[in-house]
């Protein structure tokens, strides 16, 4: 299974796949090994405003536990990334770029690629963590045309089960790196004098593992990759466009995330209604509450 999910993102060894439980956890497990070793107070983390809480509570813990600093990319009102703002953060302080692909409410695509080359332009030892969890079902992902050191993504948003997910990491960081959890199966020789471990990826997945999500992941890997890629982006991209253009027509919608490079993400709020409503498409008498003007188009 490992070496389907690395051939899928383009990895050059199946030992750089972690199985885990979601992109959550494979963040988790960058913080809590790698970042609990090699950073110290005054090290800087470099995020967006547009992460995922996933992506911003792990490095707010490390920043509260051993004083490490965050700095935080704006965007702009289409909801693109000020690229001036992030090569202005990058310092001597930069030790991790930890960056979405795509904007799980906005949409936007994040150039990581480039992102990742000017980090390492700017110092080699910087590390790069993608938060691919909704890249991954919006295009091809070659981790190592990225350039990226980490990379997560889970199995739901690529209609697999739950429960299960993937953190990429080069071979030559994961060495290094302690074991993030001990138990069973992550061990070479166990004794009450000492343990030693085993090498990655295995390290890092202690008991036993998600068996039956794992090869339902796998499945659903498989199915992704038989679709033509660029005959189901260009497809997405033509429900986007229709999407976007029919709810610009209705008064009283605004949609946030207008960004030129943008998947197939829309968020928008509807005047004097709750989310909560829109969302669920209650009121209290059991249909879609509207904003005055707009009742006709939300019946």
């Amino acid at each position: 299974m490992r070496v389907r999910i690395a051939r899928f993102i383009g990895a050059a060894s199946e030992k750089e796949i972690i199985f885990t439980r979601n992109a959550t956890e494979g963040i988790n497990l960058v913080a809590q090994s790698w970042g609990r070793t090699f950073l110290k107070a005054g090290d800087e983390v470099i995020l967006s405003v547009m992460e995922h809480h996933a992506n911003i509570v792990p490095w707010q813990m490390l920043k509260d536990e051993i004083g490490i600093e965050i700095r935080v990319i704006p965007i702009d009102a289409r909801g693109v990334l000020d690229m001036d703002a992030y090569s202005a953060a990058l310092s001597e302080k930069t030790r991790l770029v930890a960056i979405t692909q795509v904007s799980n409410v906005l949409g936007t695509i994040n150039p990581v690629k480039e992102m990742t080359a000017l980090a390492k332009a700017h110092n080699a030892d910087i590390r790069v963590l993608v938060d691919g969890s909704q890249g991954i079902v919006h295009g091809a992902v070659d981790v190592q045309d990225i350039g990226c050191d980490f990379y997560v993504f889970t199995g739901h948003k690529l209609y697999g089960p739950t429960g299960v997910g993937v953190l990429y990491g080069r071979a030559e960081i994961l060495e290094p790196m302690p074991p993030y959890q001990g138990g069973g199966d992550m061990i070479e020789t166990v004794s009450f004098s000492g343990t030693t471990y085993r090498e990655a990826p295995y390290k890092f997945e202690a008991g036993t593992p998600a068996i039956a999500e794992i090869l339902g992941f796998g499945a659903a890997v498989d199915y992704m990759a038989s679709l033509p890629v660029d005959k189901l982006m260009a497809h997405e991209q033509k429900l986007l466009g229709y999407a976007m253009e029919k709810l610009g027509n209705i008064e009283g919608i605004t949609i946030y995330g207008t960004a030129p490079e943008k998947a197939a993400v829309v968020s928008f709020s509807v005047d004097n209604i709750h989310s909560s409503d829109v969302g669920d498409g209650s009121g209290p008498d059991g249909g879609l509450r509207c904003a005055p003007g707009i009742t006709a188009r939300c019946r």
